[in-house]
């Protein structure tokens, strides 16, 4: 892997939608257990915002990576 100076916008772009997918599973992970032992209804409730957050980024940064086309 290139270091980061000498990726382009397009590549970090990449490397950063990698890293929030990653997180995004690791939560879905984190909150099928919580509420599998209901626990802490307030972590799981916290834990799918910053999902749901995490999944508004992920959308954000497909829509920069994929070109528009007009048809």
């Amino acid at each position: 892997m290139k270091p980061p100076s000498e990726m382009n916008h397009n590549e970090v772009l990449g490397i950063e939608l990698e890293v929030l997918r990653q997180e995004h599973r690791d939560l879905d992970l984190a909150i099928a257990v919580l509420a599998e032992k209901s626990i802490d209804h307030l972590a799981v409730k916290r834990l799918k915002k910053k999902k749901l957050h995490i999944k508004d980024h992920i959308s954000r940064l497909e829509d920069e990576l994929t070109p528009d086309i007009i048809a």
